[in-house]
C-alpha cells in the first residue's frame, strides 16, 4: 500500500471546539462544510456530536450527508437554500437555514408548513458578499417574525477582516451589526475563528469556529494570546521509498530548481501535488525526518517529493516524513507555499485519512 496518509486526531478536534465555545461564552456551532476543511465532516461530526451545539454547512447537500450518517444535531445551511424547492427538505430533515437575499426572504415568506422554520437571518455589515442590507435586514425580521411558521430567528453577519488586527473594518462591521439589530429579538452570530481569537470586544450568542477546529491559528503569524493551545487535528506524512546519491553541481527532478551545492543524499517521498502537498512549496520548505527537522528540496512532482537526508544519517529507505502537522504546522506552511491554511487539507483528494481514537493518540505521543 502507498505510505501516504493523513492521520486526522479526533480529540484534538475535541480539545480545539471546546477551546472556542470557552472563548465565545455560549453556544458554539462547528463548521464542518467542504468535507470538514478536509478532514471527513461525518467523522468529525461524530467525534463532535456529544457536546456540540450544532454544525455548520454550506449547503443541503452536506447536511444530507450528515442526517444520512445519523447526525442528529441541528444543521445550519450557511448559504441558506439555493430554491425554494429544498424548502419542505429542510423541514423533513429538521434543518436550520440561513437567509441572506431578498429573494429567499420572499421565499420563506410564501412557504407553508406545519413545522416551524428555524432561520437565521443574516445582516450584510460591510463584507458585501451574502446579506440583506440594514434596511432589508430589519424590514425582513418584522415580516418574517409576524408568520406563524417562522421560528425566533437567529440574527447573524460574518466578518470580512478579522484576521488583520490592526484593520479598523472588524469594529465598524460590529457597530453596523448593533445598529441593525436594535430593538430587534433573537439571538446573534456574528463570530468566526479569528473574531473569536483575536477580537475579545466582539461576542456573540453563537459563535462559527470553523479553521480553528482543525487546529491552525487564522491570525498567523501576528501574535494570538490563545493560539499555542490549539492542537493540530491533521498530521500528513508519507514514507522514503528510495535514497539517491548525487554530486555537488548536479540538479535534481523537474527544471533543475535544485542544484546540488554539496554531495547530497536524497529521500525520495510518495507524497506530490496530486496528493495534495503544493506544487510550488520551494526549496527549503520545512519537514520532519523521523521526528527531526528536515527540509524539502527539488520541485515537487505529481506523485513524489525529494528531501535532503544529508544531514539525516539515521534516516533511510522507510523512514517517516511528516509533511505537516505539530511541524511545521499548517499556519506556518501555507504562506511558505504561497497558500493558505484554509485550502491546504482541502486540497487532499486521494490521501487515505486514518482517524486517531483518543487512546491511539495518546499512545503515539
Amino acid at each position: 500500500m502507498r505510505p501516504a496518509q493523513a492521520l486526522i486526531d479526533l480529540e484534538a478536534l475535541r480539545g480545539n471546539y471546546r477551546l472556542a465555545r470557552q472563548l465565545g461564552g455560549g453556544k458554539a456551532l462547528a463548521v464542518i462544510k467542504a468535507d470538514a476543511y478536509g478532514h471527513g465532516a461525518v467523522a468529525c461530526a461524530r467525534a463532535l456530536e456529544a457536546e456540540a451545539d450544532g454544525f455548520g454547512v454550506a449547503c443541503i447537500e452536506e447536511a444530507l450527508e450528515l442526517r444520512q450518517a445519523g447526525i442528529r444535531k441541528p444543521v445550519l445551511l450557511l448559504e441558506g437554500f439555493f430554491d425554494a424547492a429544498e424548502l419542505p427538505l429542510i423541514v423533513e430533515h429538521a434543518l436550520w437555514t440561513a437567509v441572506a437575499s431578498p429573494w429567499q426572504v420572499e421565499a420563506v415568506a410564501a412557504f407553508r408548513t406545519d413545522t416551524p422554520l428555524q432561520v437565521w437571518l443574516k445582516l450584510d455589515s460591510g463584507m458585501h458578499r451574502l446579506g440583506l442590507s440594514v434596511e432589508e435586514f430589519r424590514a425582513a425580521h418584522a415580516r418574517l417574525s409576524a408568520l406563524p411558521h417562522i421560528a425566533p430567528m437567529v440574527l447573524m453577519s460574518h466578518m470580512a477582516r478579522a484576521d488583520e488586527l490592526d484593520s479598523p473594518r472588524t469594529l465598524e462591521q460590529l457597530d453596523t451589526f448593533n445598529r441593525a439589530i436594535d430593538g430587534l429579538p433573537g439571538e446573534t452570530s456574528l463570530c468566526n475563528s479569528p473574531a473569536l481569537l483575536g477580537w475579545p470586544q466582539v461576542r456573540s450568542d453563537w459563535v462559527r469556529p470553523g479553521l480553528m477546529l482543525y487546529g491552525a491559528d487564522p491570525l498567523y503569524p501576528q501574535p494570538s494570546a490563545h493560539a499555542d493551545q490549539l492542537r493540530p487535528v491533521m498530521t500528513l506524512q508519507s514514507r522514503v521509498i528510495a535514497v539517491r546519491e548525487i554530486g555537488a553541481g548536479e540538479p535534481l527532478g523537474y527544471g533543475a530548481r535544485f542544484v546540488a551545492q554539496r554531495p547530497t543524499r536524497v529521500g525520495v517521498v510518495a507524497m506530490g501535488y496530486a496528493d495534495g502537498y503544493p506544487q510550488f512549496a520551494p526549496n527549503g520548505t520545512p519537514v520532519q525526518i523521523d521526528g527531526v527537522p528536515g527540509q524539502l528540496i527539488g520541485r515537487v512532482s505529481m506523485d513524489m517529493l525529494t528531501v535532503d537526508l544529508t544531514d539525516h544519517p539515521q534516516a533511510g529507505l522507510g523512514s517517516i516524513v511528516q509533511l505537516w502537522g505539530t511541524a511545521p504546522t499548517i499556519s506556518e506552511l501555507a504562506p511558505r507555499c504561497n497558500t493558505s491554511a484554509y485550502r491546504l487539507p482541502c486540497s487532499l483528494k486521494r490521501t487515505p485519512r486514518v482517524y486517531l481514537s483518543q487512546q491511539a493518540t495518546e499512545k503515539g505521543r
